[in-house]
Order: C-alpha cells, then structure tokens, then sequence
C-alpha cells in the first residue's frame, strides 16, 4: 500500500511545519514535506511540492489564501485543512507537540 504525500504549510518553515513533519514521520503512515509561503521561508514552497502533495495541511488561513493566490489552478483536486495554529510556539516546543498530536490525529487512521 503506497503512503500518502502529506506537504505542511506554515509561514517560515522554521517552527510548526518542521514541528508537524518530524512528529508524523515517526508514525510512518506518510510521506512528509514541509515549506513555507512567506518570501523570507527556509524551505520556499514550489509548484513541485504542490504537484508531490496528495493533501495540504497548513496552520493558519492566511497560508491557505496565500497557495490561492500563488498555485490557484494547481490546487484544483487537492485537499487543504487548515489546523488554525498560530505563529506563538517554538520548534518542538511540548505544548505545539500536543496540540499537532491531537490535531493530525487523523493520519494515523
């Protein structure tokens, strides 16, 4: 049975996304990749990555509007939930972990 390709989507690509990518890649049910919308990201997400991804998580509105506005037509027949989790934690920050553990849930299953 092949994984799915799940890309994270927050900001930077400095704190939540990496945070969400290393905590789903240890249940081993997907494939991960993560990037950032904002010009200043570590990782700029790109038309490949959306072309990768079967489904698209992002932690806040503003970053679903931003793929919108960037990938419009690629987006298409790709699904996007967004988690509504702010820009306040750390990378690995405990209370960010358990909020993404609750929140991503859902891929284990």
């Amino acid at each position: 049975m092949n994984k799915p390709n799940i890309l994270f989507i927050c900001g930077k690509a400095r704190k939540r996304s990496p945070t969400a990518a290393d905590l789903v890649a240890q249940w081993d049910v997907v494939n991960i990749r993560y990037a950032g919308v904002g010009v200043d990201a570590d990782t700029l997400v790109s038309l490949d990555e959306i072309e990768w991804a079967d489904k698209i998580i992002v932690m806040e509105l503003k970053q679903k509007k931003k793929l919108n506005a960037t990938f419009g037509n690629a987006l298409r027949d790709k699904p996007i939930r967004c988690l509504g989790i702010p820009d306040n934690y750390e990378y690995m920050q405990p209370e960010l972990v358990e909020i993404l553990t609750t929140k991503l849930a859902f891929l284990r299953n």
